[in-house]
């Protein structure tokens, strides 16, 4: 199997029915659920932002909800800092 270095990109619909683009970067549990980080797709690294949204099962395919409780919010972007802190540590240091 190939490695894609790319991320996965997803297309979003939003109520008035515009399309947004996002860039898949992970996703974790948290409290028995699946959430899903995303970013923008058309945004520059230095000013990406994460985008939560819960994984749902809606007639029994997974389907995507934005998160929107700022406390639920805060609680994600505090396990996915983690978790991507973890992921950093995974990979040997160089030593000069």
């Amino acid at each position: 199997m190939e490695q894609n270095d790319e991320m996965m990109r997803i297309t979003l619909i939003g109520e008035d029915n515009s399309t947004v683009e996002f860039e898949h970067v992970l996703t974790f549990m948290y409290e028995n659920e699946r959430y899903m980080a995303l970013t923008p797709a058309d945004v520059d690294d230095d000013e990406a932002e994460i985008v939560f949204m819960h994984i749902v099962k809606e007639k029994g395919e997974d389907g995507l909800e934005p998160v929107e409780n700022e406390v639920l919010l805060d609680e994600l972007f505090e396990v996915f800092c983690e978790l991507m802190d973890g992921e950093d540590s995974d990979e040997p240091e160089d030593e000069e």
